[in-house]
C-alpha cells in the first residue's frame, strides 16, 4: 500500500508544473511589489486577517480582527498591525524573533476576493506607535510592522464554492463542541466545563482589549 501511495507522489517541481501547467497572465501581472491603491482600499475595508509565520517549533496562523481599516497602510512598502490582547501564547510574536517572514491574507464580508500580503516583519513597543492604536481606552503591547515584498489579489474561486458570506449557510454554533466541553474532555476535567462555558460571555466583554 505505502509503495502504491508513494508512486503517485508529486515529489518536485517539473512534476508539479506539468500537472497544473503554465499559470495565466493575469495571475503573474495582479502581483505587484507594494500596496498599489486599489490593494490599499481592500485592505481599508477588511475587518479580518489571517497571519502566517514559521519558526523553530513550526508553522503558525493566527486569525487578527478589528474595525475595518484596523491595519494601517502606512505607505506604499510599510503595513503597521496593532496586535490586540489574545491568550498570551505568542506563538506568532516568537516565530517573527526567529523568522521575519509574514504572509497575510485578509477577507473582506460579502466579498469573493482577498487580498495576499507577503513580506517580513518587525516588532515595535515604541510609545509613540502604540498610541496611535487605542482601543476602548487599552493600547496594544505591540506594534508588527510589515516591510511589503509581494501584494496580490486572489481570484473569488474558493469563496465562491464555499458560499462562505452565505447567512443561510451559517452554522448554528450549538451544533457544535463548546470550548468548555472540548477543554474539560482534553484535560479530563482539569480545565473547562458548564461553568467555564456559563462565564465566557463575560469574560469576553472584560478581555476583549
Amino acid at each position: 500500500m505505502d509503495g502504491m501511495q508513494d508512486a503517485h507522489l508529486v515529489t518536485d517541481a517539473a512534476a508539479l508544473r506539468t500537472l497544473y501547467g503554465q499559470p495565466s497572465e493575469g495571475a503573474i501581472a495582479k502581483e505587484v511589489d507594494h500596496v498599489h491603491p486599489h490593494y490599499r482600499a481592500m485592505i481599508a475595508a477588511s475587518p479580518f486577517m489571517v497571519m502566517a509565520t514559521s519558526g523553530p517549533d513550526g508553522l503558525d496562523v493566527s486569525p487578527r480582527g478589528d474595525p475595518p481599516g484596523f491595519v494601517v497602510v502606512e505607505d506604499e512598502k510599510t503595513l503597521l498591525i496593532p496586535d490586540r490582547r489574545g491568550n498570551n501564547r505568542t506563538d506568532s510574536l516568537g516565530n517573527l524573533i526567529a523568522d521575519p517572514r509574514i504572509a497575510l491574507l485578509f477577507l473582506i464580508p460579502g466579498v469573493a476576493e482577498t487580498l495576499r500580503v507577503n513580506g517580513r516583519a518587525e516588532i515595535s513597543v515604541d510609545p509613540d506607535l502604540l498610541a496611535r492604536f487605542p482601543a476602548q481606552g487599552k493600547l496594544p503591547r505591540s506594534v508588527i510592522v510589515v516591510h511589503v515584498e509581494r501584494v496580490y489579489f486572489q481570484c473569488p474561486k474558493a469563496l465562491v464554492r464555499s458560499d462562505l458570506w452565505n447567512p443561510a449557510k451559517h452554522i448554528e454554533r450549538r451544533s457544535l463542541p463548546s470550548s468548555g466541553t472540548i477543554l474539560a474532555d482534553i484535560t479530563r476535567g482539569r480545565v473547562g466545563g458548564a461553568e467555564y462555558d456559563a462565564a465566557y460571555p463575560e469574560r469576553l466583554k472584560a478581555t476583549i482589549y
